[in-house]
């Protein structure tokens, strides 16, 4: 029995029935493909430390984080594309579908060239702002001048993968997400290692792995939509009109990520303040949420192409029954989630540090991974149903909520609790987070759908 079976009426279980194998197709492949992604930072962390020093390490480390900061921004390429082609999808406009494929990509090359452009400067400044020993920054500078090389591939990924999920495929991301991390790691460990080559070896292989998905995506894309080739048009690509609201949602979607991104490199920094021992606490809690996260991101990437889908149709009847049905998961997840927590975290921390200091620092903080997916789980899905909905100023906004209530509360729980205010304003922003796109929901989600029914 699934978890919404108990809570749906007997006039909608035939369809609930349809709309859940589609979610589920949908979130399963998403699933897979983000669980592998932890396996590349692991194996080029397991490269680096058999290079010599802790320089290696740090300096992989470091040149990683330069390509966060560039990147995250840009993840509207792979979020404003899905929303749009599965409304497309749901009109069946399948040429329209085509030219928001050749916008988002040209965008992508057009954002990959300016970060060739502005590569050394970029290095320049991050190094300012994050001073390190001289050999590490020498060895970051060589890993990121080498992969930086990759950015036409990885951005035209981002759109890639959108405009997969858009037309109801998450099996295709899901190969290329396969496909990249296995080429990455084995090209890695073989170039670094057995060629001697180092961090540049590590940098390399990320480059190849990065090539090799996008010569997979083209593949993919002939296999499952070769039959609309006609339909391409270069020239129907430049409709100023559609270009308008592309650029106008991939703004706020943009402005949406700056604002995730200040959150968590917030947090980092924040935690850093308090010393090293706190800093590796809050690393380490970190990546046993982003377990969890993995999760419910399959869910929400099946909201994105759902929900686009059926206001693409206006089938309102199927848009309310989706929603449901995706919260009915996401608050399943949340309870499954909690359960492992507290019956494994003692486990699950042992496995990621035995330094009995830290450990020890880990235990006043555990009791935040048994809440967090029940704070977060309504947020996240809420995402993938108004990026799926293009309702892009309302996520826009509700992060803008969300940044103010993280630092408030820091700032004002500081001086009374220390380390612990930053949880706090973390669980305070994903509240706010919540809140806020609940209640934008009433006019750009429910809103539609009363349209939609009229």
């Amino acid at each position: 029995m699934t978890p919404s079976a108990l809570f749906i009426p007997a006039s909608q279980k035939a369809e609930a029935k349809v709309i859940q194998r589609d979610i589920l197709k949908l979130a399963i492949p998403s699933i897979l493909a983000g669980i592998t992604i932890p396996l590349v930072g692991m194996a080029d962390t397991a490269i680096s430390g058999r290079l010599g020093s802790a320089s290696h390490i740090a300096a992989v480390a470091l040149g990683s984080t330069m390509f966060d900061w560039l990147y995250w921004n840009l993840s509207f390429l792979r979020t404003g594309t899905s929303g749009l082609s599965a409304q497309a999808f749901g009109k069946n406009d399948f040429r329209h579908a085509l030219r928001l494929f050749t916008q988002s990509m040209l965008l992508a090359l057009g954002l990959s060239i300016i970060i060739l452009l502005i590569q050394k400067p970029f290095a320049k400044l991050f190094f300012v702002i994050t001073p390190t020993s001289a050999e590490t920054m020498q060895l970051a500078l060589q890993y990121f001048m080498i992969r930086v090389w990759a950015a036409p591939a990885a951005l035209s990924l981002f759109s890639i993968r959108g405009w997969f999920l858009g037309m109801q495929n998450s099996i295709g991301p899901m190969i290329i997400e396969i496909v990249v991390n296995a080429v990455n790691i084995f090209a890695s460990f073989y170039l670094a290692l057995h060629m001697q080559m180092g961090v540049a070896g590590i940098a390399l292989g990320t480059v190849i792995a990065q090539y090799s998905g996008l010569l997979c995506s083209f593949i993919l894309w002939w296999i499952y939509f070769r039959q609309y080739r006609q339909l391409f048009s270069l020239k129907e690509a430049f409709n100023w009109q559609e270009l308008k609201s592309f650029f106008s949602i991939n703004a706020n979607l943009f402005l949406r990520s700056f604002c995730i991104l200040l959150i968590y490199s917030g947090f980092n920094m924040l935690a850093a303040r308090f010393g090293d021992t706190e800093l590796a606490v809050a690393s380490i809690m970190m990546k046993l949420l982003l377990l969890y996260s993995y999760f419910i991101d399959g869910f929400a990437y099946a909201g994105e192409a759902l929900v686009g889908r059926f206001i693409g149709e206006r089938n309102a009847k199927s848009l309310r029954l989706c929603i449901k049905l995706l919260f009915y998961w996401c608050i399943f997840i949340g309870i499954v989630s909690t359960v492992v927590y507290v019956v494994a975290d003692q486990w699950m921390l042992r496995i990621i540090t035995s330094v009995k200091s830290v450990l020890d620092a880990c235990q006043a903080f555990v009791p935040w991974l048994y809440v967090m997916p029940f704070i977060s789980c309504i947020a996240f899905t809420w995402d993938g149903i108004f990026i799926g909905a293009t309702a892009s100023t309302a996520l826009r906004n509700a992060m803008f909520y969300s940044v103010a209530a993280f630092y408030l509360s820091y700032v004002c729980l500081n001086p009374f609790i220390g380390f612990q205010s930053l949880w706090f304003a973390y669980a305070a922003h994903l509240v706010a987070r919540s809140l806020a796109m609940s209640f934008y929901s009433r006019k750009h989600i429910y809103g539609r759908i009363e349209k939609a029914e009229n």
